[in-house]
């Protein structure tokens, strides 16, 4: 790179709110427009995995159930009036059932994709077949699935597929997955479980705008990746380790302020996207920093956000 040279900024499309994330949102706005919604309201858990939109809710009055300490009917049974929202990352229907009976107003956000899952576990199981599920055991979207049925048996790596065989020999094998994973972290496990068992049946259940944002980041060709999204985001995660694989420095940031000058030096191409729960102006902030940026200039240093975090939803 050239001294006084820009760098080339890629906008990696698609990229950003995903139609889950989009629907859950409206959900929670339309709640807090709404005052025929009791109060408190509650989100069990985090609609969406991004600390910018839990902060920005909270200040609008929403309270959070979250302890990891706690299970969720346990959070539940800890709310004695108003309205319970339930996230985009799905929960089971023996907690909305509670919530219910418990007298409270409940408002289903769960993203029609991981409902999808939800439905089709059932009817295996109704059919009697084994589910093994691949996903991560503390992400929501994978603890509201085994509480469907503590048969389901959570695959996290090909260690967890070393099974006794012969415990399962008469039955159907139905895998599936959490839908925010990626086919570099299913295929491994895959052919393991394929080798060891006879009647496979594999569902893919990584969603589509999930899928399209990680085949974009396969055809990138930069000197670095940069990812906007929260640490506790799966998708976003998986992102910038699809970046790693294909031989790109990638590096996952929360929002303008978490982004080192030094990730710079010598680059002539950097690539931005971000995860399917990172609010757009976020994302906008970073790339902007980036076109503008000048190794040479330092008044094009300042990685100080100036977003309302707030308003930000």
């Amino acid at each position: 790179m050239d001294p006084g040279d820009l760098m080339q900024v890629i906008e990696v499309r698609p990229r950003g709110y995903c139609h889950g994330v989009v629907s859950a949102l409206k959900k929670v706005r339309d709640v807090l427009a709404d005052p025929t919604y009791p109060r408190p309201i509650h989100i069990l858990g985090q609609i969406v995995h991004n600390g910018h939109v839990t902060r920005a809710f909270e200040k609008q009055g929403i309270i959070h159930l979250q302890d990891k300490s706690k299970t969720q009917l346990e959070l539940i049974e800890s709310v004695f009036e108003g309205t319970v929202i339930f996230s985009a990352h799905g929960v089971a229907k023996a907690i909305v059932e509670r919530a219910k009976a418990r007298g409270l107003t409940v408002v289903n956000a769960v993203c029609k994709d991981v409902n999808r899952v939800h439905d089709l576990i059932r009817v295996r199981l109704d059919a009697g077949d084994q589910v093994f599920y691949i996903g991560h055991r503390n992400h929501p979207e994978t603890e509201a699935i085994r509480s469907i049925d503590p048969s389901i048996v959570l695959i996290e790596t090909t260690k967890d597929v070393m099974l006794p065989s012969d415990r399962y020999a008469r039955k159907t094998i139905f895998v599936t997955n959490q839908t925010t994973l990626s086919m570099y972290d299913i295929e491994p496990i895959l052919e393991v479980i394929r080798n060891r068992f006879e009647n496979v049946v594999f569902d893919n259940e990584i969603c589509q705008a999930t899928t399209m944002r990680q085949e974009a980041v396969t055809r990138v060709e930069a000197d670095l990746l940069i990812v906007v999204g929260d640490a506790k985001s799966s998708n976003t995660n998986q992102l910038a380790a699809i970046g790693m694989r294909q031989g790109i420095p990638s590096k996952r940031i929360q929002s303008l302020e978490e982004l080192e000058r030094k990730w710079l030096d010598d680059v002539a191409v950097v690539a931005v996207t971000s995860g399917a729960s990172t609010p757009t102006r976020v994302t906008r902030e970073v790339i902007m920093f980036l076109q503008a940026y000048d190794q040479n200039d330092p008044s094009t240093w300042n990685t100080e956000s100036r977003l309302d975090f707030d308003t930000i939803v």
